[in-house]
């Protein structure tokens, strides 16, 4: 059977679903304060990237039991049932809200199962190669990870650092997207100080026109008569010649 790119194999896929069932199992007996404790353990701002993780619920689960899973955990870390630490008790309950919200979107959820997926491909090619190497090394084809335990532990990292790789790079564009918006405001409102500029001097300019022209025509009226003046005290009669008698 081909698989498809983007698409675990059935074998695979039998795999992912026995473990999400045993975390499942496992997490269905945990108490409220379990359940914040897991919720706002260290790292669980990326660790709550995947919100499968957070409801502990298989990707494949229907609408129904997604419903279901979400009402159940939400009691549980809900703060009115949380009295004696309501502050933490809200954060997680925020975190599965937002979890269940995401997934009730259908964009969301098929972008998180894309990264569940690869994560799955991942490991499932890793143990390919090794056996490959164990095969061409004349060795017996056992690997770690035909430990269901192993198997999900793998998977478990490997979807946890793409989810977390992702979180990265999305904050890295909305950091730059940030950045861009800051200059072009920058720009705008450099550009709006500029033409507010322009206009007050242009304004000014009309406003003082008349006097200028005022003062350029006294200027030139007194470097006029100035000039008359200049020429006139210059001005000499011309010399009266005596007559030579002989």
């Amino acid at each position: 059977h081909k698989v498809q790119p983007g698409q675990p194999n059935a074998c695979l896929k039998r795999k992912v679903y026995l473990i999400f069932k045993q975390i499942e199992k496992r997490d269905s007996v945990l108490t409220s304060k379990q359940q914040i404790d897991r919720l706002l353990r260290p790292g669980s701002s990326y660790f709550n990237l995947n919100p499968f993780e957070v409801l502990q619920i298989d990707p494949e689960a229907t609408s129904d039991e997604l419903k279901k899973r979400f009402r159940a955990l939400s009691i549980l870390v809900h703060p009115d049932k949380n009295q004696g630490d309501p502050e933490r008790a809200q954060k997680a309950f925020e975190a599965v809200d937002k979890a269940y919200k995401l997934l009730l979107e259908p964009e969301q959820r098929k972008r998180a199962l894309d990264v569940i997926h690869a994560g799955q491909e991942y490991v499932e090619h890793n143990v390919k190669e090794k056996r490959k190497q164990l095969k061409k090394d004349g060795k017996p084809l056992d690997v770690e990870e035909d430990d269901p335990e192993v198997f999900k532990q793998a998977v478990y990292k490997q979807t946890m650092k793409l989810f977390a790789e992702l979180e990265i790079k999305r904050k890295e564009r909305e950091a730059k997207d940030m950045h861009e918006r800051k200059r072009a405001r920058e720009e705008e409102i450099e550009a709006a100080e500029k033409a507010k500029r322009d206009r007050e001097w242009q304004k000014n300019f009309e406003e003082t026109r008349d006097g200028r022209v005022d003062s350029w025509r006294t200027f030139q009226a007194k470097g006029k008569k100035s000039k008359e003046k200049k020429n006139r005290s210059f001005l000499k009669p011309p010399k009266v010649k005596m007559e030579q008698r002989e």
